[in-house]
C-alpha cells in the first residue's frame, strides 16, 4: 500500500467519523458545546497538519548531510569536461 493510499484511507476514516458525529448520524445526541467544538475541527486539523509539515521540512533541511566524496567527483568531472571542450575550441 502506498503512502498516498494510506493517507487517503486515514482521511476518509476521519471524515466519516467527523460527519457521523457532526450530523448526528449515529443518534448520540452530543451536548451543544461538543457540537460547537466539532464543527471547526477539520480546519484545526488542517492547520495542525500544515504546522507539522513545515516543521518536518525545516528539520530535514537543517539536518541535511553533505556528501563530500560525491562533490569532489563532480568537480573533477566538470574540470575534465572543461578541458575537453577547451581542446575542441570552446572558450569560457
Amino acid at each position: 500500500m502506498t503512502k498516498l493510499v494510506e493517507w487517503l484511507l486515514g482521511l476518509a476514516l476521519l471524515g466519516a467519523v467527523w460527519a457521523g458525529l457532526a450530523f448526528d448520524l449515529l443518534g448520540l445526541r452530543l451536548p451543544e458545546p461538543g457540537r460547537q467544538l466539532l464543527w471547526p475541527l477539520p480546519a484545526y486539523l488542517l492547520v495542525a497538519f500544515g504546522c507539522f509539515s513545515l516543521a518536518t521540512v525545516g528539520y530535514r533541511v537543517a539536518t541535511f548531510n553533505d556528501c563530500q566524496a560525491a562533490a569532489e567527483e563532480l568537480q573533477s568531472q566538470i574540470r575534465e569536461a572543461r578541458e575537453d571542450l577547451a581542446g575542441r575550441g570552446f572558450r569560457f
